[in-house]
């Protein structure tokens, strides 16, 4: 998992830039070639600007303020990271918290990064590290405030599942860093110490995640929704450890894959949530763990 920043510093220091490749040669048509059939190029997918707005940095992990597609301006606004970056310590497996109260601050940022504002928790709605690895905040204050006195908007969390091979960014309001890849795949069980997460997603190399990156967004950039939250990666090479996650699938064989980073998918909160951002595990569609 990736909470600690603690060593993080040195990692940063060692990234390296992969150098452009370049274009590759065309060769050229001989006067007396056949002219080459005209085609209408497929469009490419929009791409939404991913920015910094609306990300928050925590004491220790990356976060971000989110809205359903049914929260209102007047809701109290909900602050997502990992139930791994709760201020009271890594639930236990099985446990799942709900209703707890909590003064936690957050700074908020702008598309730029810079920070605007100091946000503070009313209490934790929910968190858990069980089939899932979230904390879901409720904020002292609402939408309609933070956009009017910061011209800061919530992401929204997408109520569908993340596509195989979309591009997402990871952003991380900790460390005022943006990471690019694509959906590599879905991991049936990710297990990790004590824990085991369900239908986990598997980044491509490219995002290449470090400590205090934990509860950062994972944006589509088709969609500019938030299609997971970033936990963890395998560091060492280990075999279902502390920060060496494994994979497992539904015959049970173990797959190690160590530099390879995870998140958690966040299209089951939707259902979770009702009228005034409420939590309600009994909701229709809710497959949140219970207590």
């Amino acid at each position: 998992m990736k909470k600690s920043y603690v060593g993080a510093l040195g990692a940063v220091s060692a990234l390296l830039l992969a150098a452009a490749g370049a274009a590759p040669a065309v060769a050229a048509q001989t006067s007396d070639a056949p002219a080459a059939p005209v085609t209408t190029p497929a469009k490419a997918a929009p791409v939404k600007a991913v920015t910094f707005a609306g990300t928050v940095a925590l004491s220790n992990c990356s976060g971000s303020v989110v809205r359903t597609p049914s929260s209102q301006p007047s809701d109290p606004a909900l602050v997502l990271s990992n139930g791994h970056c709760l201020e009271t310590g890594f639930p236990a497996a099985g446990e799942v918290i709900t209703d707890q109260p909590s003064s936690r601050t957050f700074s908020l940022l702008n598309s730029s990064g810079s920070k605007v504002a100091t946000l503070r928790a009313s209490k934790v709605s929910y968190a858990t590290m069980t089939d899932t690895d979230i904390s879901i905040y409720q904020l002292s204050t609402t939408y309609a405030k933070i956009q009017s006195q910061y011209g800061i908007s919530a992401l929204t969390l997408n109520d569908a599942h993340p596509t195989q091979g979309s591009a997402i960014k990871v952003v991380s309001g900790y460390w005022k860093r943006t990471y690019s890849c694509n959906v590599d795949g879905f991991v049936y069980r990710l297990k990790e110490g004590d824990w085991t997460w369900r239908d986990s997603v598997r980044y491509t190399s490219s995002c290449n995640t470090i400590g205090g990156t934990s509860g950062s967004p994972v944006i589509d950039t088709t969609t500019g929704k938030v299609v997971a939250v970033n936990n963890t990666g395998n560091e060492d090479g280990e075999r279902c450890t502390e920060n060496n996650p494994c994979e497992v699938d539904q015959n049970g064989n173990v797959t190690v894959r160590q530099g390879i980073n995870y998140a958690q998918e966040t299209y089951i909160i939707v259902p979770c949530i009702g009228a005034g951002n409420k939590i309600d595990l009994n909701r229709a569609g809710c497959t949140l763990p219970k207590p």
